[in-house]
């Protein structure tokens, strides 16, 4: 099903447990004042009265609530093993094409830099605990985006994480090899994976496995976990007749960082709770917005100058009976014409120096350039 992705009429969606190809559009979730849960609901319950068997919603979700979801109901969905199973997608993709690119960091590295600063003068001054800040590259090249080549890339690249590629807007189009599981619903059952703290990989094996294990004992990133496990806990224990949480975190590697992760399990207290109802209820979590919420918001919305769109929400898909999976949308890009915007984010607390998560920032741009063959030195790594 990876083979028969193709820009703007499929929507593809592969996780550890299932790969989703959809194609067409039988109905779009409206946007509206209704809550995100309830327009999706009613979007599936008509789907069912008009006599549509087993409809799926799949697709975007912004960071900001308030913006339009690209959410839609396809027309046909088939399904497949998940792409680990698949012994082909241990075959190197084919290298990214010559291609000339024009690489623009938005903020500069010196401006992102700065806000981290002043985010840590307020933190040190009491205003709130946690910020997530992040920055773009804006890659332009001198030919047509080859779409399907990219998204093979990204599979290939981590194929036991969650590959996507969805339209996020008219004339754009999503992409993404996301580490982390915002939570998945499959009967009574619900799993939430959040990660926080991290560090780059090194080509150097030795190096590599120091790294890893420094990030297992840094007080600096094993606070950051923490907080964002305890905001996991507290939004799903209402949901939830029985929560494991572990005590400690183990360690998740994608090919270009490590991270520290917990795996959360549960069982619903009422079967009637969607996928979707549990993610909205995490999202934001403090991986990717901050602590307190509000006050993190805020500060987002004033240091970091765009907007952020799809990055950061979530993506993913819903059934009738309320079972899902629902992707945090990071290492994740949009690609409109010739254009492709990056994204990556550092979680900032008062331990926090400005080069370090310049540098975090620059190592997780590395999936994308990577994939589309740019220059890393425009990273500002």
């Amino acid at each position: 099903m990876l083979d028969a992705y193709e820009p703007g009429r499929a929507r593809f969606f592969a996780s550890p447990t299932r790969t989703l190809l959809a194609h067409g559009v039988r109905a779009e979730v409206p946007h509206g004042t209704a809550p995100l849960v309830q327009r999706v609901t009613e979007t599936l319950d008509a789907q069912l009265l008009a006599g549509h068997a087993a409809p799926v919603v799949i697709g975007a979700v912004p960071f900001d609530p308030t913006a339009p979801a690209a959410l839609a109901v396809p027309e046909a969905v088939r399904w497949a093993p998940p792409l680990a199973e698949d012994p082909l997608i241990a075959l190197p993709a084919a290298a990214p094409a010559a291609a000339r690119w024009d690489i623009r960091p938005v903020p500069e590295p010196a401006v992102y830099g700065a806000a981290v600063a002043e985010a840590v003068r307020r933190m040190k001054r009491g205003d709130f605990s946690k910020v997530v800040l992040a920055r773009t590259l804006e890659l332009r090249s001198d030919r047509d985006l080859d779409l399907p080549a990219l998204l093979q890339r990204l599979a290939r690249r981590d194929p036991s994480g969650y590959t996507f590629a969805v339209p996020s807007a008219p004339g754009r189009t999503l992409l993404g090899a996301s580490p982390e599981l915002l939570v998945a619903r499959r009967g009574r059952t619900l799993v939430a994976n959040p990660l926080a703290g991290s560090t780059p990989r090194s080509a150097d094996l030795a190096e590599d496995v120091r790294r890893a294990a420094a990030l297992l004992q840094s007080e600096k990133d094993l606070h950051e976990h923490a907080v964002v496990v305890d905001a996991v806990r507290e939004a799903l224990a209402p949901f939830a007749r029985t929560l494991d949480v572990p005590a400690r975190p183990t360690l998740v590697r994608t090919a270009a960082m490590w991270h520290l992760s917990t795996t959360v399990t549960g069982e619903l207290a009422d079967p009637a709770v969607s996928a979707l109802e549990l993610a909205a209820a995490l999202q934001p979590t403090p991986a990717v917005c901050g602590t307190p919420t509000d006050v993190a918001r805020d500060v987002i919305t004033e240091l970091e100058p765009f907007d952020r769109g799809a990055y950061t929400g979530m993506v993913g898909w819903g059934d009738a009976r309320g079972d899902g999976e629902w992707v945090v949308t990071i290492r994740c890009a949009e690609a409109e014409g010739r254009t492709l915007r990056l994204f990556a984010g550092a979680g900032v607390v008062e331990q926090s120096s400005p080069e370090a998560e310049t540098a975090e920032t620059g190592a997780k741009f590395r999936t994308f350039l990577d994939a589309v063959g740019a220059d890393q030195q425009e990273a500002g790594r």
